[in-house]
């Protein structure tokens, strides 16, 4: 058996001389262990938007986490080290506390970079944290068991459960195997991709919506490697999966057709660029800048906050007005009477220098003022302007230049007419 036969003797054990000098030597490993992480934790890294080093990610990274013992890299030297110590002690001294150490160590280890990878490749996703408790708590149960000594005879009665599926023969030992070993393979794709991807995402050179297709691309057929080279690895034959993919066949036809639609809608925009990350656009009464494109929906964030998250499916098949496909420069207007009499010859070209005067206006085209309309009350003036950064918003610089025309006129002395009404009394007849 690898552990521990009994409790008695679990204690027993412990409380021999020689236990104090084991655990002098766990201490002393962990404490390598952790200087070892701290001295290799990069400090220099810029700091990212969450105010971490932008080399450690938004969870603080894999090897080293937000402190540095809180990583992968801690327990993975922790268990190498106590590996060196307990074969060094072997045929010297009865080995009892490394035991113990032992399982402990490495579930933390797998724990550790199981989730760090999860979070790393599924940073904003849901199922992380269930994800998370159902390894932790597979792990530390594997752990007792081998610890305990159970788990050879689990092993053993797990094998005796078996059936055939497609004419292999298969058993409860080999499917809990095969689902391990998918998840470890799946684990390092994920860890792999995550790393290209940054990596992509971090290039210059091309357009941001190129490297994301080419990200998302390089993740999905990452997993389908790892998921095939999982199920060979478990022993499953292949030909399974031509069963597996009719009925998925089936499912997408029944009803999945609209999800695989913003699965291809996706990868459709991404390819043929027809939107961008970073373009301003209008979609089914919503206007923002789109800042973010995945393989099923689009996030599109308006100047006021609000996020909408439109399914792909509806930007390939709906019309969706783009501001900034072909030329990100923006007409906008704004209007103002003045009173009959005034000069607009005289005023036309001190308007158009007040509103090429606001910052954000563009100089060319130049800003044009239109006499537009004879009003009850007054003459009406439209000026017509240009911005190049609609993702700013529309309603501050329109502020801005009523603001430049508001003090111009007032300066000129010139009348911006109230609302007038002539109102006829008629008198009341004579009596007779």
């Amino acid at each position: 058996m690898n552990g521990v036969a009994s409790f008695p003797e679990l204690i027993a054990a412990l409380t021999r001389p020689t236990a104090l000098l084991e655990l002098g030597l766990l201490v002393a490993c962990l404490g390598l262990a952790w200087l070892a992480s701290a001295l290799l934790r990069p400090k220099d890294a810029p700091p990212g938007p969450d105010g971490m080093p932008a080399a450690l990610g938004r969870q603080g990274g894999i090897w080293f986490g937000r402190r540095g013992f809180d990583g992968a890299l801690f327990p993975i030297l922790a268990l190498a080290l106590s590996l060196l110590a307990k074969w060094g002690m072997q045929g010297h001294i009865p080995v009892v506390v490394f035991k113990l150490a032992v399982p402990v160590l490495l579930s933390l280890a797998l724990i550790r970079v199981s989730v760090r990878v999860l979070h790393a490749a599924l940073p904003s996703s849901a199922l992380v944290r269930a994800l998370e408790r159902t390894l932790s708590w597979g792990v530390w149960l594997a752990a007792v068991l081998w610890t305990t000594g159970l788990l050879p005879v689990m092993l053993t009665g797990m094998d005796a459960i078996n059936w055939s599926i497609g004419g292999a023969p298969i058993s409860l030992r080999s499917l809990v195997e095969g689902a391990l070993s998918a998840v470890a393979v799946l684990l390092a794709m994920l860890w792999l991709s995550a790393t290209i991807e940054q990596r992509l995402l971090r290039a210059d050179g091309l357009h941001l919506s190129v490297r994301k297709i080419a990200a998302n691309v390089t993740r999905a057929l990452l997993l389908l490697v790892g998921l095939l080279v999982a199920l060979s690895a478990a022993g499953i034959p292949l030909g399974v999966l031509g069963v597996m993919g009719g009925a998925v066949g089936v499912g997408i036809g029944l009803g999945l057709q609209r999800l695989a639609a913003n699965y291809v809608s996706g990868f459709v925009i991404l390819a043929e660029r027809s939107l961008r990350i970073g373009d301003m656009v209008r979609v089914d009464g919503f206007e923002g800048r789109i800042s973010d494109i995945t393989t099923r929906y689009t996030l599109i964030r308006a100047a006021n906050g609000r996020e909408s998250i439109v399914p792909n499916e509806m930007l390939v098949t709906q019309r969706v007005e783009n501001y900034s496909y072909a030329d990100p420069n923006v007409a906008l207007s704004t209007m103002v009477q003045v009173a009959y009499g005034t000069d607009v010859s005289v005023l036309t070209p001190l308007l158009q220098a007040a509103v090429a005067a606001v910052p954000r206006v563009l100089q060319a085209p130049v800003p044009a003022v239109q006499l537009t309309n004879f009003a009850a009350d007054g003459l009406e003036l439209t000026l017509v302007f240009w911005i190049a950064d609609l993702e700013n918003g529309q309603g501050n610089v329109r502020s801005d230049v009523n603001l430049a025309v508001l003090q111009l006129l007032v300066r000129l002395g010139v009348e911006i007419p109230f609302p007038q009404r002539a109102v006829h009394v008629t008198p009341p007849p004579l009596k007779a």
